[in-house]
């Protein structure tokens, strides 16, 4: 895991307890009262910093790329070089010098948002006298906390460090909140995993001066209630194909052309999913320096050619640029040389075919399971085809090297549970890629460095079933046809009657109830559905999209969590409707949570393999996710329009060669197959019995552990059980478990007073046993009082000395809480 970490207005410089205190592993940025520190395997090309001076200096306004050469103390002297303004830009970002030095100069006004405009994934840091602003991205792959520490406040792009630094405790409500509703950010507000550590929310900065942390948001927003027509739909589409189009090209470009380090090995997915398939089409077509580089060919003109200096301003997609096709001296341009597209200003798309070379072949990587693996007769048909098609489509492109990585037994979900120990990876939060590291890493091993994959196509151009409603408010009835009667035809293969009449009218009705409702009412409506426990397991197409037309719905982990979890969360649901509602219409406000919790599980994949890879998503740049945005919710609905809009950007790159069924049907993802996710809990059950006799998670109070485990024991057996909610516990349990059994700390010279471990464990640990229940009682219902009689009420359980297992647990009694720390 890498992150960036510093600190603004501390007074832990002036302490001699704290004189040495660094982060472990760090290296310095920029030095001075307020510095900032790389932690982790940051290379050289992903930080990019440049400053300005008061007075003239020999690096003035020159962007330099990686570390510089500064002693560890940040505040020696000889570190200190006057600069009243800096920038650093860490990440993959594909902005040029220029670029760097005109948003530094044009930032001292206090404009922000153009921080944000360059294709890549990347964090901002600036420094401006005694401020320190820091910008994610507009999504949250990268994202930024801060905690108050001596007198300042200290900041970072991972929670986990934060927490070291202050002696910070597990927070039980967050825990809650992301099992029981998480599409609903307001119930934890700007919270974390770690109680005192904020987040900030994305698309918006964190701006601290004197130590006196303050966010805004840089990402101008119109509302959408209340505001003006909207353009007429067709104009707004085709306008939103092509801006689509440009910055889904660059986000490739940058990522396939490199930085100036060495030339790294690039690799995309190819799963036969439309997302996947478009980048991994895209990266083919972009000429890509060589591994090695080549002999220079001997006996010919060329080899006594002056070699000419390239300007600064040259472009990398112009297919005139001897920079972009021979990294050399250029090479006569033929006359009958194709036209352009004109996809993008100095594309290089020509015609139907891209140039790549030869020699240098994109690697494509494709996962399947085999069939002893899911303990399957035959195969699915669905994924045969899908598998097929990818296939034929390496074949059928001389620019790809495809690889078809076939897993076994050792490499099903779950299989990380199967080390009594639990080793793996710490990542910064819990995530569902926690269950899966093993498949992951196997599907990776083989992979470049750089690795891109389609994470967030679907998200970020798909439209919710909540934009019906969306639609209802714009009086916008004509586009409802089709989506529900798409609805209705999948519905009808099980059910005739009830697909072709039931199915729409429930809809309808659905989208109208939704349109009609405040979100008030509606966190209102999803608190009583918490305290009744009132959900349903979607069975069909239809039924699903009915579950999804609220403002916010439970999750399918809210069955297993106890009663006092479920009032906390629903106590802060209510509170959160006294707050100001949000100016989104509901579908519009569920689609963007959906691409927040997509790039928050991008964020812990990456922190489960990096280990020298890095791991890119083109679709969750922030260019990108702008554009996707112009996609009016009109043509969102409609049946196949990602894979007509993904159509459209293959042909403006000048690809048009596609498999005729390419983009009919929804695959199934390769990666969390119903198959062998049951498969991975069969092989893995004796583990997660063991896991979940006494877990974590009801030491905190949140889980029934008997009431899981029987749940663990039906999905073994194939029985209906929601799987996405089981890997939610299950992941949410590793991690805690990991968290206790971790030992050090992110930081160096952290006096022993101040170094609590947020996971400490005490000798001796006890088995948690099950609370008695009377016969008859059903788990989480208190029988009726009887006159005269006090109500019998289950007792909380209070672990004993060897049972605090999980450091920061005071069992509720600590400044008058309950175990989940609610007031």
């Amino acid at each position: 895991m890498r992150w960036l970490v510093g600190w603004n207005g501390a007074s832990a410089v002036n302490e001699p307890r704290l004189r040495d205190l660094r982060p472990l592993g760090g290296r310095l940025i920029w030095p001075g009262p307020d510095p900032l520190w790389a932690v982790g395997g940051w290379r050289p090309e992903e930080i990019r910093t440049v400053s300005v001076y008061r007075q003239h200096h020999a690096a003035d306004d020159a962007v330099r790329t990686g570390f510089p050469d500064l002693p560890e103390d940040p505040e020696d002297p000889a570190a200190v070089d006057g600069a009243v303004a800096r920038l650093a830009v860490v990440g993959r970002c594909g902005a040029g010098d220029a670029a760097l030095r005109s948003a530094l100069l044009a930032a001292s006004g206090g404009a922000l948002r153009h921080l944000t405009v360059w294709p890549g994934s990347y964090t901002v840091v600036l420094q401006q006298g005694t401020r320190t602003t820091l910008l994610g991205d507009l999504v949250g792959v990268r994202p930024v906390f801060h905690t108050p520490w001596c007198g300042g406040t200290a900041y970072a792009t991972a929670g986990l460090p934060l927490a070291d630094l202050v002696g910070a405790r597990v927070d039980p409500l967050y825990l809650a909140a992301r099992l029981a509703v998480p599409d609903a950010p307001e119930i934890v507000a700007e919270h974390s995993a770690f109680t005192g550590v904020r987040r900030v929310a994305p698309a918006r900065a964190l701006s601290i001066r004197a130590g006196r942390p303050q966010e805004q948001s840089y990402e101008p927003h119109q509302p959408s209630v209340g505001g003006p027509p909207p353009t007429r739909a067709g104009t707004a589409e085709a306008t939103a194909t092509g801006e689509v189009t440009r910055s889904l090209l660059e986000a490739v470009r940058s990522r396939v052309r490199g930085g100036t380090g060495q030339p790294s090995r690039i690799s995309t997915d190819l799963s036969g999913g439309s997302a996947s398939t478009v980048l991994t089409l895209l990266a083919a077509g972009i000429p890509r320096p060589a591994s090695s580089p080549l002999p220079p060919a001997s006996g010919t003109a060329q080899d006594h050619l002056p070699v000419p200096r390239q300007s600064v301003d040259e472009r990398w997609g112009d297919p005139r640029s001897s920079r972009t096709l021979h990294h050399g001296p250029p090479s006569p341009v033929p006359a009958t040389e194709p036209a352009r597209t004109g996809a993008v200003r100095g594309s290089w798309a020509r015609g139907g075919t891209a140039p790549g070379p030869a020699d240098n072949p994109l690697l494509v990587v494709t996962w399947t399971d085999s069939s002893a693996a899911t303990e399957q007769a035959a195969p699915d048909p669905a994924h045969t085809a899908e598998l097929v098609r990818a296939q034929s489509l390496a074949v059928a492109d001389t620019r790809l090297d495809h690889l078809l990585v076939a897993g076994g037994p050792d490499t099903l979900p779950y299989a990380d549970l199967l080390d009594p120990d639990l080793a793996g990876p710490l990542t910064d939060e819990p995530g569902a890629a926690l269950i899966a590291g093993l498949r992951h890493r196997r599907r990776l091993a083989e992979a470049g460095t750089d690795h891109l994959g389609g994470h967030g196509g679907r998200q970020v151009l798909d439209g919710h079933p909540a934009r019906l409603a969306d639609l209802l408010l714009e009086h916008h009835r004509m586009p409802l046809l089709r989506p529900i009667t798409a609805l209705a035809r999948a519905d009808s293969g099980a059910h005739p009657l009830q697909g072709a009449f039931g199915t729409p009218i429930s809809v309808l009705r659905a989208a109208r109830r939704l349109a009609r409702t405040s979100y008030a009412e509606g966190l209102e409506d999803t608190a009583a559905q918490l305290m009744a426990r009132r959900r349903r397991t979607a069975t069909t197409a239809g039924s699903a999209s009915v579950q999804s037309l609220t403002w916010c719905d439970p999750s399918p982990a809210a069955r297993w969590l106890t009663d006092d979890a479920l009032s906390a969360v629903a106590v802060r649901l209510r509170v959160a409707t006294r707050r100001t509602a949000p100016d989104l219409r509901p579908g519009e406000r569920r689609a963007r949570l959906a691409v927040q919790r997509q790039a928050a599980e991008f964020r812990v994949l990456t922190h489960v393999v990096e280990d020298g890879q890095r791991l890119h998503a083109p679709f969750l740049d922030n260019q990108v996710v702008r554009a996707c945005d112009l996609v009016p919710a009109s043509a969102r609905v409609q049946p196949g329009s990602r894979h007509a809009i993904l159509r459209s950007v293959l042909a403006g790159a000048g690809i048009t060669a596609l498999p005729a069924d390419w983009g009919t049907a929804t695959p199934p993802d390769p990666y969390a197959a119903a198959a062998s996710v049951r498969a991975g809990l069969r092989h893995s059950l004796a583990a997660l019995d063991r896991m979940f006799a006494a877990p974590l998670l009801a030491d905190l109070g949140l889980l029934d552990a008997r009431v899981f485990r029987r749940a663990l024991h039906a999905a073994a057996g194939n029985r209906p059980v929601p799987l996405d909610g089981l890997a939610a516990v299950v992941s949410t349990e590793l991690w805690l478990r990991r968290l206790h059994a971790r030992q050090g700390s992110c930081w160096t010279g952290l006096p022993l007073a101040e170094r609590r471990a947020i996971g400490a464990r005490e000798p001796g640990p006890e088995p948690v046993r099950e609370p008695v229940r009377e016969p008859g009682r059903e788990p989480g219902r208190e029988p009726a009082s009887e006159p005269g009689r006090e109500p019998v009420r289950e007792p909380l359980r209070e672990p004993g000395p060897g049972q605090r297992r999980q450091q920061g647990y005071d069992g509720g009694r600590e400044a008058g809480r309950d175990p989940i720390g609610v007031p």
